[in-house]
């Protein structure tokens, strides 16, 4: 349940879509199933080994060209099975127009 007491929906799959894991400056990537989303956390299966890998911080490739993707941190790992939150962007301290407006008053 979320603050304001609506249930979160999770979207699962019966079999996984392609998706990929990279690192945030691209040093790695992995091949993933993605098992289930919601708007706050994936479960993936991931191909390949994750030993040694940073994963406090990383992207999740929604699509084959990288123009869809969500920031992540890992939440949880069971062998190959893994569970993701997305991490939501950092307020911009630049002011629109309209802020600065109201600043001057």
């Amino acid at each position: 349940m979320t603050e304001d007491g609506k249930s979160i929906e999770r979207v699962t799959f019966s079999r996984g879509v392609d998706v990929c894991i990279m690192a945030i400056d691209g040093t790695w990537r992995r091949d993933c199933q993605l098992n289930a989303i919601s708007d706050t956390d994936a479960s993936l299966t991931v191909e390949g080994s994750i030993q040694g890998l940073n994963l406090k911080e990383f992207f999740l490739l929604l699509s084959s060209t990288g123009l869809a993707y969500r920031r992540c941190e890992l939440v949880r790992v069971n062998g190959t099975e893994m569970d993701v939150s997305f991490l939501k962007a950092k307020p911009s301290k630049r002011r629109s127009s309209a802020d600065e407006e109201r600043a001057r008053v």
